[in-house]
């Protein structure tokens, strides 16, 4: 990892459809940055046209190859015993600082999704696994003269944020857009308030900011050995960023990880890929300790010629995933609440086919703290 500071980063990011520079300065002691699916490391900038065509980017810092880990600060942020919890309150939200929106997708994916880096100075500190709630502005349709309603977003870093001081936080965000059934044309009074919102901001754009929140998603690190199943579907895949930076990326004095972390990971297709490059850095650097599968279900076929949706990579590898939680490991789930039925399903049948009992099962993995699930 390079050891020289980077005073200053520059990118462009197109927002909310339009190519619009971003730049984020005066950020001391970053050894590496990753935003969207890209990964960069040192400090040099380099424009390489021909693939900034192809990405819809124009310039880029040089992507190098390290396996030593980034320094972080600061270290006081491992001696709390518990998370923060809700430090700000919708009646008392923080005015924190947009520093960057990036399209984290290519540009033959359904939709748009960014990744969104936010300023928070250090006042809102967070665990991974923790989300931030966003209130947008406007006034609340349903109480006029009130403010919006909160909406809550997975942190999609670790405690040190993408600047790795302590300062930033970033969120995964897709932009909701809804199209008339009729029409088939957009109907922007119906668009997603809080997602647009993100979206479209800009560097120094003010954000009222209430959290941070949740316990069920949190990391367990009494065991580094310990192995850790994901599985998300979109945007889901926010909270694992933050895991797998810690795990992999950082280097947390008292976290030495040593165990299994699996990814499950299901998009549309190879241009929904979120954190793609980041996330196989790591097999490239820890393939003992790292797997990533992906379900790409435009792409790819299950085992019946349908759809491939990630429950049907889970039923390709259960009998290895079940060993796994049979000896302790953790799973988690996070994403559209709409994949849990499917995945449900699919574990159920798999444990009959093992001639054992779901329910038993499911409710032996709650009390041993092994189930994590955070849907919306």
């Amino acid at each position: 990892m390079a050891t020289a500071a980077a005073s200053q980063v520059a990118f462009s990011a197109p927002v909310g459809g339009s190519d619009r520079a971003v730049r984020s300065s005066g950020i001391q002691g970053i050894n590496s940055l990753s935003f969207g699916n890209k990964s960069w490391i040192g400090t040099a900038l380099a424009c390489d046209s021909k693939a900034a065509a192809q990405r819809g980017h124009v310039c880029r810092a040089v992507q190098q190859s390290s396996k030593s880990k980034v320094s972080v600060v600061p270290l006081d942020l491992e001696s709390a015993k518990e998370p923060p919890l809700n430090t700000y309150k919708p009646k008392g939200p923080y005015t924190a600082t947009i520093v960057s929106v990036e399209r984290a997708v290519g540009p033959n994916a359904p939709g748009e999704t960014c990744h969104v880096v936010i300023d928070h100075g250090g006042n809102v500190p967070y665990w991974e696994g923790q989300s931030y709630g966003i209130i947008p502005p406007g006034e609340n349709p349903k109480k006029p003269g009130n403010p919006q309603n909160v909406r809550l977003y997975s942190i999609a870093s670790t405690r040190y944020g993408d600047s790795f001081d302590g300062k930033t936080a970033s969120l995964c965000v897709r932009r909701a857009v809804y199209y008339d059934p009729e029409t088939g044309k957009e109907d922007p009074l119906k668009n997603g308030v809080c997602s647009n919102f993100l979206c479209n901001s800009k560097p120094g754009d003010k954000i009222q900011m209430t959290g941070p929140s949740g316990k069920i998603m949190l990391l367990p690190e009494s065991d580094p050995n310990a192995t850790h199943i994901m599985i998300a579907t979109g945007t889901g895949v926010a909270p694992y960023r933050g895991y797998l930076r810690r795990m992999f990326m950082e280097d947390v004095p008292n976290f030495r990880f040593g165990g299994l972390a699996w990814l499950f990971l299901g998009v549309a297709n190879s241009d929904s890929l979120l954190y793609d490059e980041e996330f196989t850095s790591y097999l490239k650097q820890y393939p003992d300790n790292f797997r990533f599968d992906k379900a790409l279900s435009r792409e790819q076929k299950n085992k019946s010629g349908g759809k491939m949706y990630v429950q049907d990579k889970i039923e390709e590898y259960s009998d290895e995933i079940f060993k796994l939680l049979d000896g302790g490991a953790h799973i988690y789930f996070c994403g559209l609440k709409g994949m849990m039925p499917g995945i449900q399903d699919t574990l159920k049948k798999v444990a009959e086919q093992r001639g054992e009992s779901w329910d038993q099962k499911l409710s032996q993995l709650k009390k041993n703290k092994q189930w994590h699930v955070e849907v919306y």
